[in-house]
C-alpha cells in the first residue's frame, strides 16, 4: 500500500505566530479536501521545523486533527539531500520506495525524493495521481470569450488542476492531470498541453491587486 509524505510550509499550510507567541498552521486552500480524499492511505510528514520542532508538531496536530497520527511516519529535518527521504522510506515498515510519494512545493526537494526512488507531487491535489502513477502535465489555458479568472479557478477547484502562473487575464499556465484536461475542456476552456510538469510550482490565482 502507498505511503504519502507531505511537506508542511507552502504545501499543507502557512505558519503564523499569534500575539501570545504561539505558532499556528493555517491550511492552504483545497488541502483538507485532498487529505480527506486520501483517508484510506497512510500519511506522513517530511518537513524542516528548525528549532521549533515541538511547536510545529503541536500546531500540526491542531490544524490537521486525526490526519497525521503515525509517529513512525513523521520525519523532521533538512531536505538538502536524499538522506531524509531514504530514512522516511525505511520507517514505513516495509513499503518500497516506489510505493512512497513525497508531496512538496519545492522542485529541488522533489528531486532529492526521486533520487531516493520515491514518486513526487507538487501539490496535495496531485497526491492520488502520484500513487496511481498518473503523470502531471504543464499546460497553457486560454479563457473563452466571456470567461474570467474566477470562473477558471472554480473549474480548477473541481478537478486535478492548479495554476502555476497568471500570464494575463486571458492566459494561465497550469499543472493538471489528464482528468483535469478533460474537465476543463468540457467547461469550455482551451487547454494546450506542453509536457511533464516536474519542475513547476503551484501558485494561487489572484483576481485583483495584491501586496507582497
Amino acid at each position: 500500500m502507498s505511503v504519502i509524505f507531505f511537506d508542511i510550509g507552502a504545501t499543507l499550510a502557512d505558519p503564523h505566530t499569534e500575539p501570545d507567541g504561539s505558532l499556528t498552521l493555517r491550511p492552504l486552500p483545497r488541502v483538507l479536501a485532498a487529505l480527506d480524499a486520501l483517508s484510506e492511505v497512510r500519511k506522513g510528514i517530511i518537513s524542516n521545523p528548525g528549532a521549533a520542532e515541538a511547536a510545529v508538531a503541536r500546531a500540526l496536530a491542531e490544524a490537521f486533527p486525526g490526519r497525521f497520527t503515525d509517529a513512525a511516519l513523521v520525519h523532521w529535518g533538512v531536505k538538502d539531500s536524499r538522506g531524509i527521504f531514504d530514512r522516511a522510506v525505511a520507517g514505513t515498515g516495509g513499503a518500497a520506495a516506489e510505493d512512497c510519494v513525497f508531496v512538496g512545493e519545492d522542485a529541488q526537494e522533489r528531486g532529492f525524493a526521486r533520487e531516493a526512488g520515491m514518486r513526487t507531487a507538487a501539490h496535495p491535489v496531485f497526491a492520488l495521481a502520484a500513487t496511481e502513477n498518473r503523470p502531471v502535465l504543464r499546460a497553457r489555458i486560454e479563457l473563452r470569450d466571456g470567461g474570467d479568472l474566477p470562473s477558471l479557478t472554480a473549474a480548477m477547484d473541481e478537478t486535478e488542476a492548479v495554476p502555476a502562473e497568471v500570464v494575463s487575464e486571458r492566459l494561465v499556465l497550469a499543472m493538471l492531470t489528464a482528468r483535469g484536461v478533460e474537465t476543463l475542456e468540457r467547461a469550455g476552456f482551451t487547454v494546450d498541453v506542453r509536457g511533464p510538469a516536474e519542475d513547476m510550482v503551484a501558485s494561487p490565482v489572484r483576481h485583483g491587486p495584491t501586496t507582497e
